[in-house]
């Protein structure tokens, strides 16, 4: 859930910043973004790429923290929507209709449908819906999806797909073409335990699939129905691969749990795949894999990961923005930790500070408050019960889940 990454995507990271793998890479600085950045618009780059994205993100992630977006914020997103309730990455003109010149996309139409089944309190769920419905339409035979319509299923674009079918109150494993849901879908690009029990991206050209951590981080909680706003975490498990010719959706998700676990055991973190970048960190696959570890094997299985981010993540969200606070805040959430007291850092008061200034924003003081007082009455429902026990993210991703062609580097 870092960025979605279409080819074109990855082409614009080192613009847009969002995918940039660690905070001493140079990247290409973007002063003057090509195209002049709506008012209600989260981020100061470039949305050509990721402006449905990381609006999205933004606003699921300020819906799991009890803040209430500004209208216009709402407003910038309802406004991307095509009359078939598909999203593009962006449309800077909003007013003209959308022809065949607009590439609408999975990813932004799926993370689109996740926002907007949360806004004002489910008041644009119909909007939602139409998105979903536009999803299904174009579903592979496979159960899955690409990140174009009719492009051949990956692991991120289901993932994220899936997690929008749940948000808009419809079972994944439901939504069938050819007999085939995205449950299906994923089982197919899941790989033995002797393969450590990841998921590809999808396969190459010989039909191989390949360990791909940020394709696993994504499939984990899409296949098991979840979304970045309707996860939550599991109790605390041991994390065993299990293999099985066609695992069950829950065994598939623990095993691939199991090869994040193992492949984070030493650092605490995933490393990005990006040329020139191996052997640097990957904050955003990190926080996906932290809400992939949390709904599988509960907060204690996120534990070390979720500690690197909180040491570690700073200057990564200040650089990448909305979208790696958003990420940040999904993980953080999911596997039972403050966001608002992250390393530090309110990740909340960060995030609303890149767009327009949200209808309501509870402080972290505020947040303490509200919780010592409801103890005090003997109320038993904790704060977090009322902020919003969901998910993800992301997302990582996918959430956390993908137009991540970088996925493609098997």
């Amino acid at each position: 859930m870092n960025v979605r990454r279409s080819a074109a995507v990855l082409a614009a990271t080192a613009v847009i910043g969002l995918a940039a793998p660690a905070v001493t890479a140079v990247a290409a600085p973007s002063p003057s973004p090509s195209v002049a950045i709506p008012s209600g618009l989260y981020g100061t780059t470039d949305p050509t790429y990721d402006g449905v994205w990381r609006q999205s993100l933004a606003l699921i992630a300020q819906h799991r923290t009890d803040v209430r977006p500004a209208d216009k914020a709402v407003d910038w997103l309802l406004g991307q929507q095509c009359a078939n309730g598909a999203f593009a990455a962006f449309r800077a003109d909003p007013a003209k209709d959308c022809d065949a010149k607009v590439v609408v996309d999975t990813n932004s139409t799926a993370a689109a449908a996740q926002a907007l089944s949360v806004l004002d309190d489910g008041a644009h769920l119909a909007k939602a819906q139409k998105a979903t419905e536009w999803l299904k339409s174009v579903q592979n035979k496979d159960g899955g999806w690409g990140y174009t319509a009719g492009g051949p299923s990956d692991a991120n674009s289901t993932a994220v797909v899936a997690g929008a079918l749940a948000a808009a109150g419809q079972d994944p494993d439901t939504v069938v073409n050819g007999g085939k849901s995205a449950f299906d879908a994923l089982r197919e690009l899941a790989l033995t335990c002797a393969d450590g029990g990841a998921f590809g991206y999808q396969p190459d050209k010989k039909g191989k699939l390949a360990a791909n951590a940020d394709a696993t981080a994504a499939a984990v909680v899409g296949i098991k129905g979840m979304g970045m706003v309707t996860g939550k975490a599991a109790a605390d498990t041991d994390l065993d691969c299990a293999d099985a010719t066609k695992p069950e959706p829950d065994q598939a998700a623990a095993n691939g749990a199991s090869y994040l676990a193992e492949t984070m055991k030493k650092d605490g973190y995933l490393l990005s795949v990006l040329p020139g970048a191996e052997d640097q960190p990957d904050y955003g696959n990190t926080a996906d894999a932290v809400v992939a570890l949390a709904v599988t094997g509960g907060p204690e299985a996120a534990r070390q990961p979720l500690t690197w981010l909180e040491k570690n993540s700073a200057d990564w969200a200040k650089q990448s923005g909305p979208a790696a606070y958003a990420q940040l805040i999904l993980a953080a959430k999911t596997a039972g930790a403050d966001p608002r007291d992250f390393g530090g850092a309110d990740l909340v008061a960060q995030l609303n500070a890149t767009g327009p200034e949200p209808k309501t924003a509870t402080s972290a003081a505020a947040s303490e408050t509200a919780e010592e007082k409801k103890d005090e009455d003997g109320g038993g429902v904790s704060v977090w019960w009322i902020v919003g026990v969901g998910l993800v993210a992301g997302i990582g991703v996918g959430f956390l889940i993908s137009s991540r062609n970088k996925g493609r580097q098997q």
